[in-house]
């Protein structure tokens, strides 16, 4: 008997595994087998910064060192082929990425793509032409993302401190306003609440400058799904455009898989669209 795929699902920055729960138990009561990774520094071993706790202590959350930033990508990368390997020994297995996760997915990709059954980037980035996501946010696909929106939250300097330190308990109404509408912007006032209290502040600075592109040899042969979010403002389709047609020029024999679902980038990712695509990657 056929033993179905094994999801491992690998969140985006600023996130943990607990983005992917809903869709996790979603699945696992339709019969499906999943993991949801926090990465390192991320999730259950998430760092807080004792500034950042209510009364917030705004300068001092502006100068606390993170242990994140002696994080890397090479970091980010172990950890998930660690759990591929685990899971691998039980069946096939899908490695999905939404948002930044897609340059781990990438290069575990490159790694070992003899463990993947198939990729899955879910509004991702999937850096092909170019090395980094850094490059990729000067390109004019790029143009209309209102990324500037959270980075207006940023505390303290990125350089300084090793990390993107996003104040995502800020008490400044306008700061919410524009991060609901460059993340959420269907989303209730509650639910973005809910959403801006699941994030953590702080990111290593070093990962969207790494390597992340996709190589023919290794990446290009495992077969491709792009679940491209219609909505997002942070990914703007024109780029999670680009991204499909890098890597359909990359591997012409192994063209992507695209499917549409009008998502804003924090999805969520229990939308039933979604529910129904990862069944049917599934089954």
């Amino acid at each position: 008997m056929t033993k179905r795929p094994i999801f491992v699902f690998v969140h985006g920055t600023h996130s943990s595994g607990a983005s992917w729960l809903d869709l996790v138990n979603e699945l696992t009561l339709r019969g499906h087998r999943a993991v949801a990774v926090d990465l390192p520094g991320h999730g259950a071993r998430g760092f807080f910064p004792h500034a950042y706790q209510a009364p917030q202590d705004v300068r001092g959350l502006a100068t606390e060192p993170s242990p994140l930033a002696d994080l890397t990508l090479d970091d980010y990368v172990d950890h998930v082929i660690r759990v591929v390997r685990r899971a691998h020994q039980l069946g096939p297995v899908i490695l999905v990425g939404a948002s930044q996760g897609g340059v781990t997915v990438s290069r575990v990709g490159n790694a070992v793509p003899e463990l993947l059954e198939r990729v899955v980037y879910t509004s991702a980035y999937c850096c092909v032409d170019l090395p980094s996501m850094a490059e990729y946010f000067a390109t004019p696909e790029n143009s209309e993302s209102l990324v500037d929106q959270v980075t207006k939250a940023l505390a303290g300097d990125p350089a300084t401190l090793g990390v993107a330190r996003v104040n995502w308990r800020t008490a400044d109404l306008d700061l919410i306003a524009g991060i609901k509408q460059c993340l959420a912007d269907d989303f209730t006032d509650e639910a973005m609440h809910n959403l801006l209290n699941h994030f953590q502040p702080d990111e290593p600075i070093a990962i969207p400058a790494s390597d992340a592109r996709g190589h023919a040899d290794t990446w290009g042969r495992i077969p491709r799904t792009y679940i491209r979010f219609t909505e997002d403002r942070l990914i703007p389709p024109a780029l999670q455009d680009r991204f499909i047609a890098e890597a359909d020029r990359l591997t012409p024999d192994n063209p992507t898989d695209v499917h549409n679902v009008p998502a804003p980038h924090a999805g969520p990712m229990s939308r039933p669209e979604l529910v129904q695509i990862f069944e049917t990657l599934g089954a």
